[in-house]
């Protein structure tokens, strides 16, 4: 029997297409992210928004309530992402965001323009808060272990080609004639938006939130097809089941996830991969990347003294810098490991605005040159490290009971110290100059002692495996950095051995009286008997965890049919 198919395509086809739709979302939040830089300060823009000529106040708030949008996109799906699904959620998000730049591009002068062009910017950033709340859980959720690393990166990796398009995109543009000066870089995130929503119409759901929602025989159809395998194979049957044994470890099914879960500990410990993941997107926020990315023009022209046209030009050119070291990841991120490459980078970082605040305090020509270099090479190591990183680890770190509240919160995070930034960086430029980047190195000099004592390494990890390092640093009172250094790479069977271990699955069900750890098999790795009817019941290798969402000790009871013919072998979590 064939695999199912989405699109026609099943196996390494279909997650190529998946990754191709799931990167093209974040092309565009680099798009928005670099779109307003060669445009906040160009006359045309000033003659439509007299409010924002010369005003650095002003500015920075055109230019930031974009990021307050993104909040509350994230607050949304905060709310609803686990009812929503991924699928849906992204779908919703590009068309929001459609809807909000026809609203930018359609102020009229003989109107409100900048009430008009400021509600546009927030929708547009609504959706593009539910977006990238939801693409890294879903490309995690969809990819293979050994993959996953590589595909979150690329998603993070094209923000900054999505940068470097808008910013040659406005240089163009600022040749041509003033309403197309800022009205056609507007509007061309409007293709990105289509390339997002039409096609994933016709994409999977994640097969991890489908089981969550105990939809079986749909996430059975998802796998086979994201796999490659047969329906009724054995590898989609120990595949579902393990991802099943995740959910029950976690806390359970439940159509919603309580915001409470979110604050337990335990074996679980949910709370704290919570806060490992919004404070990697805080760190890559207040270490100053979006300083220089949305006003790389004015710091040259204010900072280094440049004319407008030239640092729109050396703004495209150090864009380029970022869009080509922003694929080092790509080749790094499972060899090295995310703990390396966080440490790596912040120190590549701390140098960099040492340099650029240094050469600015002679306040000569020549000196300034150095501060250039100092801008160059801090989007350098922003690109290869925080860049992808802070989009990675939270969908990798947190379980899968919360990872969809867990990826909100950390988005949340980034986006309200991203409108933090944003809002205070051509204030702090106009009145402490090269303080500014002093402010920044310090930050950075922070950073170091967290990821040191804090950053478990999570690569070459399956979900499940990083569900057991957070369960072994509790249950042996060890540092969970120290745990995840110390425990083996394990296959499928030594995570169902390791769970048991640690109290994570206390309890096997016999099926028809006789125990399977891994689902009986008929004629051919086909169910059969029993099992195929435990199967139907959703009951294969069901699991009671000793370890729930509140971090207390539970016992899931089978209901009445389920529980016919099923006798429980209880084995201690202690036991190998």
């Amino acid at each position: 029997m064939a695999p199912p198919t989405f699109c026609g395509l099943s196996g390494r086809p279909l997650s190529l297409l998946v990754s191709t739709i799931a990167t093209t979302g974040f092309v565009l939040f680099g798009y928005d992210q670099g779109v307003m830089s060669g445009i906040i300060s160009a006359a045309p823009f000033n003659n439509m928004f007299p409010a924002t000529r010369g005003n650095s106040t002003m500015q920075g708030f055109t230019t930031a309530i974009y990021e307050i949008g993104c909040l509350f996109g994230a607050m949304f799906i905060l709310g609803v992402g686990d009812l929503l699904g991924r699928r849906r959620a992204i779908i919703l998000g590009g068309a929001i965001m459609f809807c909000g730049v026809i609203i930018q591009v359609t102020s009229m002068a003989n109107s409100t323009p900048f009430a008009q062009f400021i509600v546009g910017r927030v929708i547009m950033g609504v959706g593009n808060g539910i977006n990238t709340s939801t693409i890294p859980t879903y490309q995690a959720e969809c990819s293979r272990t050994s993959n996953r690393g590589l595909l979150i990166c690329i998603e993070g990796g094209v923000i900054a080609f999505g940068t470097c398009v808008a910013y040659w995109i406005d240089y163009g543009a600022s040749y041509g004639p003033d309403n197309l000066t800022w009205r056609f870089p507007i509007a061309f995130q409007i293709v990105f938006a289509l390339i997002i929503s039409i096609p994933m119409y016709f994409l999977p759901e994640s097969p991890r939130w489908l089981l969550t929602h105990e939809r079986y025989e749909e996430a059975d159809i998802v796998i086979s097809a994201l796999r490659g395998y047969d329906l009724d194979s054995s590898e989609t049957a120990l595949e579902r089941d393990i991802i099943v044994d995740s959910i029950r470890a976690s806390g359970g099914f439940a159509k919603s996830t309580p915001y409470k879960s979110l604050l337990t500990n335990g074996k679980t410990q949910h709370f704290r991969r919570v806060m490992l993941g919004a404070s990697s997107q805080l760190m890559q926020q207040i270490g100053g990347c979006n300083a220089v990315i949305y006003y790389f023009p004015i710091l040259f022209q204010e900072s280094i003294g440049q004319s407008h046209n030239m640092a729109l030009l050396m703004g495209g050119v150090n864009m380029i810098v970022y869009s080509i070291f922003a694929t080092v990841s790509w080749f790094v991120i499972e060899r090295v490991g995310r703990r390396k490459l966080f440490l790596i980078g912040t120190v590549g970082q701390m140098t960099s605005m040492i340099i650029t605040f240094a050469c600015l305090i002679p306040g000569t020509p020549t000196a300034a040159k150095g501060a250039a270099v100092g801008l160059f090479t801090y989007i350098a190591s922003f690109g290869a490290t925080w860049l992808p990183l802070p989009w990675l680890y939270p969908a990798e770190v947190n379980p899968i009971k919360t990872r969809a509240k867990a990826n909100a919160v950390s988005t949340c995070s980034n986006w309200l110290f991203n409108f933090l930034i944003v809002m205070v960086t051509p204030i702090m430029i106009t009145n402490i100059g090269w303080g500014t980047y002093l402010f920044f190195a310090v930050v950075n000099a922070c950073f170091l002692p967290v990821i040191w004592i804090f950053y478990p390494e999570t690569a070459n990890r399956s979900l499940e495996e990083i569900d057991i390092i957070f369960a072994k640093g509790y249950v042996e009172k060890i540092s969970y950095v120290k745990a995840a250094h110390e425990m083996p790479f394990l296959s499928d069977e030594e995570v169902e051995r390791e769970a048991i271990r640690y109290g994570l699955i206390e309890t096997v069900e016999r099926v028809g009286g006789h125990h399977h750890p891994h689902g009986s098999s008929g004629v051919d790795g086909h169910p059969g008997g029993d099992d195929a009817e435990a199967q139907k019941l959703g009951g294969i290798r069901q699991r009671t965890s000793g370890a729930g969402s509140l971090g207390k000790d539970s016992e899931e009871k089978p209901s009445g049919n389920e529980s016919e013919g099923l006798e429980q072998e209880h084995i201690d979590s202690k036991a190998e």
